[in-house]
């Protein structure tokens, strides 16, 4: 097996504000469906789906590799109205992380590794 890509399709509790926290967030929007988008930034892409599971949404992890913390960090310190909920940056042997918790509950450790 030869593996090019792997993209999760994340769910949404309210379709419309997650788009816009994406967007927020720095990723490009690009419209599949109705009720599917796909974000991307740089050579990173998920999909973005009309769905809304309560156990699965809070029980997803996604992690996020990033060059630079800091610039991620003061870009979710402008995400204020989408009312979410985040951690300051945290020291780990293997570099930094951020956890933040999306619309619908999904829970990136965006990271900087050493």
């Amino acid at each position: 097996m030869d593996v090019d890509d792997i993209r999760v399709f994340i769910p949404s509790k309210d379709y419309e504000t997650s788009q816009s926290f994406y967007q927020a967030l720095g990723f490009k929007m690009d419209y599949v469906a109705d009720d599917l988008s796909l974000f991307e930034n740089g050579g990173c892409a998920f999909f973005l789906q009309r769905f809304y599971n309560a156990q699965f949404a809070k029980n997803l992890m996604l992690q996020l590799s990033v060059t630079d913390i800091n610039v991620v960090f003061e870009e979710i310190l402008k995400l204020h109205e989408f009312n979410i909920k985040f951690e300051p940056i945290k020291t780990e042997p293997w570099g930094k992380v951020v956890y933040l918790w999306g619309p619908a509950g999904e829970l990136w450790h965006i990271t900087e590794f050493s």
